[in-house]
């Protein structure tokens, strides 16, 4: 018999009865029943319920097993009784009489229990997360993960694509967070970066004339954490692609993406059409960049409505220039109750407060309530009624300023009201492509012009594009939302040197700046580059969403905390003075 086991503890049924076994695992539970010692024995596959009386040589070793020993044990499989047959076991209708026993790894008392679903805090969790990943519902969520994994490559190698391995100590490159800086001892004073994405590499992978690459691709970022974002390192599904244009990347990547959802998504709908939506439109809907369309919610420009009204406030905010007023609709909305709540909401947001009208039926007809119906009176009010679409039981919130300053505390709002009033379908995927995000912004105080969004996405026009205003200049950049989350980001790239050179120049960066800092991929663009695009999914976000959990690092195993410290192994630590010496390095205490 092998050293350890003969069976895992989900193979064993009614077939095993009489059978002389070996199981190995760890101690889930111990119930003592009159003298009859019970065990839960688990290993990574399942549970096995194994028992041990007085007139076994082992009961007095099987007395001193506490919870999560590490456990070997011989036995015979006997059959339960019929009532005690468990059946959501897989193993529920057997037990095994135990013979012997051996204690592989004892354990001391435990900080956090692995049977049950008992909360602990975060930072216990991650200090002792290798006795969390024990837990079930962690179990679930790194198999799924794995799981994910496996078929996004086989979906990628399905349609055709390589995986290729890019380097991991590089150059610094702006990617729009910062970069975790390696010294290097063979060069003092200079210094290598940990990638933030294999933007560049993917690309010259393309000059190279791969045509057709993937990767299962680490990307470190020295970024603030938040629920839906590890602070120092993710993982991301890499490709990129030479001869297409902005719909060929999207009919790549959709059965990829699509498929996943399908496949581990637990039998929740998956949208089959992905709308594309332009970023200003999104902006103006919902809000956000990265919109929930399971929100039936869709925002509006009631500007009109006001202007010249009686509603002073916001007549006089659209006499500056650049503001608007934007209705947010509630359907079921309408009474005074709920309109109070979404003022608490708004005060919390650091808002005075949110204009409303509630339509209510009076018994002789429709009545529009609230202060802003008062002040604007019957006609613009009923106006705003029929270019909403709404009726008696409804209600609409308004917002106004100029819209940078307000849309995401709108959005915020959008979400807050379809949950309040239960209009998102949970049980679904909703996808949409957010399209022609601006290249360039201006600075509102000083009027500097720099990259709005990733500097290497060609624009929509090509050179002809960047003559007129930037501010009007759209690149063929793309994201890919799901259920309020940001999935993939993506673009296809400006490959052109003389683009790239003037694309940058209107954003105050010199020919000698661009080939310092991006002289390997500017050098090799003219060597004839292809024409080429791609994009990224993000996968701790995709297996998030797939799991149902709010927060990213109970689907990452071994995550930092929201301070980006490893607990558990005590990273980040200082380092030896000899390390020191031999980089070349001096640390400056930090100010307390």
């Amino acid at each position: 018999m092998h050293a350890y086991r003969s069976h895992t503890c989900a193979d064993l049924t009614a077939a095993n009865v009489g059978d002389k076994v070996r199981l190995s695992g760890w101690v889930h539970r111990v119930r003592d029943h009159g003298g009859i010692l019970f065990i839960d024995l688990r290993d990574t596959y399942g549970v096995t319920q194994v028992l041990c009386d007085p007139d076994s040589a082992a009961f007095a070793e099987v007395e001193k097993v506490r919870a999560e020993y590490c456990i070997r044990i011989d036995g015979e499989v006997k059959a339960r009784d019929p009532e005690l047959v468990n059946p959501k076991l897989p193993t529920g209708e057997i037990e095994v009489f135990v013979r012997d026993i051996e204690v592989l790894g004892a354990a001391k008392e435990l900080p956090l229990q692995v049977f049950g679903d008992q909360e602990y805090p975060e930072e216990t969790r991650l200090k002792y997360r290798y006795l969390d990943l024990r837990r079930e519902a962690m179990q679930h969520n790194m198999k799924l993960r794995t799981d994910v994994v496996r078929s996004m490559r086989q979906r990628m190698w399905d349609q055709g694509f390589r995986e290729f391995q890019t380097p991991i100590i590089t150059a610094s490159s702006p990617e729009g967070a910062r970069d975790f800086l390696v010294p290097s001892r063979l060069h003092p004073g200079k210094f290598y970066a940990l990638p933030q994405a294999p933007q560049q590499f993917k690309q010259l992978i393309m000059v190279s004339g791969y045509d057709k690459y993937f990767q299962i691709a680490p990307c470190f970022r020295d970024e603030d954490p938040r629920a839906d974002r590890s602070p120092t390192d993710f993982y991301q599904l890499d490709l990129e692609m030479s001869f297409v244009e902005q719909q060929d990347v999207f009919d790549t990547i959709q059965p990829v993406i699509g498929g996943i959802f399908e496949e581990f998504g637990g039998g929740r709908k998956v949208d089959q059409t992905w709308e594309q939506i332009s970023y200003r439109d999104a902006a103006l809907w919902y809000g956000t960049d990265k919109p929930d369309l399971r929100n039936p919610i869709k925002m509006q420009v009631v500007s009109d409505h006001f202007r010249d009204s009686g509603f002073a406030i916001f007549a006089k905010l659209l006499e500056q220039e650049g503001t608007q007023i934007r209705a947010i609709p509630a359907p079921g909305g309408g009474s005074r109750k709920f309109c109070d709540r979404m003022n608490a909401f708004a005060q919390k947001e650091g808002l005075p407060g949110m204009g409303y009208i509630f339509w209510r039926d009076q018994g002789e007809g429709m009545e529009a309530a609230g202060p802003l119906a008062k002040n604007i009176g019957p006609e613009r009010t009923e106006a705003i009624r029929q270019q909403l679409g709404l009726g008696v039981g409804d209600a609409a919130f308004f917002l106004g300023g100029k819209p940078a300053a307000f849309e995401g505390v709108a959005g915020r709002a959008r979400t807050e009201i379809g949950q309040e009033l239960k209009l998102i379908d949970t049980d679904r995927f909703a996808f949409a492509w957010i399209v022609d995000f601006p290249i360039y912004e201006r600075d509102a105080e000083t009027g500097k012009i720099d990259f709005e969004h990733n500097p290497f996405s060609m624009p929509q026009g090509g050179m002809a594009a960047l003559e007129g205003d930037p501010e009007d200049v759209l690149g063929y950049q793309y994201d890919l939302a799901c259920n309020g989350y940001e999935l993939v980001s993506g673009a296809i790239r400006n490959h052109r040197p003389e683009i790239m050179f003037k694309a940058f120049e209107i954003a105050g960066y010199g020919k000698e700046e661009v080939e310092k800092r991006f002289g390997g991929m500017v050098n090799a663009f003219q060597y004839g580059a292809p024409p080429h695009g791609g994009c990224a999914a993000g996968i701790d976000r995709i297996v998030m969403l797939l799991a149902d959990e709010a927060n990213i690092r109970e689907v990452i195993m071994f995550p930092m905390n929201q301070r980006a410290e490893d607990l558990m192994m005590n990273a980040p630590s200082l380092p030896q003075n000899e390390q020191l010496r031999e980089l070349h390095l001096r640390t400056i205490p930090a100010d307390k």
